[in-house]
């Protein structure tokens, strides 16, 4: 059983890996530079250590990524409130069109997904996903 559960699981990161890369791809970006776009939007403006942190990389891979989103229009720097040391970074207008539209993109997957399942296995897939995420 937890052969095939981890065929399906490896499978299935495959598909989405794929499905993910070609989505990033039309629009021009990496996969990084996705992520943090992402986390931007779901989040609000971080501070660079926080978003570092949020996805898993070194402040210094972040500082390269933040730099090319910055020159692409879709994040921007900004002095921290409170902490003058400290910068935020925040979605710019180009930044939150392509969140939200790739947003919409995932939630339409979603959907296509779970179109053949009923509410019961929605329910039971959303239990396990929540576990399986707190592992983490």
């Amino acid at each position: 059983m937890v052969d095939g559960i981890n065929h399906a699981i490896v499978e299935f990161f495959e598909k989405l890996s794929s499905w993910e890369h070609d989505v990033v791809r039309e629009k021009g970006m990496t996969l990084p530079q996705m992520h943090t776009l992402e986390v931007l939007g779901i989040h609000g403006s971080m501070r660079m250590k926080e978003l570092a942190e949020a996805m898993g990389v070194t402040t210094g891979t972040l500082t390269v990524l933040v730099d090319r989103l910055e020159d692409k229009g879709c994040v921007r720097r900004v002095p921290h409130d409170t902490d003058r040391r400290s910068i935020n970074v925040e979605l710019a207008d180009q930044g939150r069109i392509l969140f939200e539209e790739h947003d919409r993109l995932h939630l339409r997957l979603t959907e296509e997904l779970l179109a053949g399942c009923s509410p019961e296995d929605r329910e039971v897939l959303l239990r396990c996903l929540v576990s399986m995420n707190a592992q983490f």
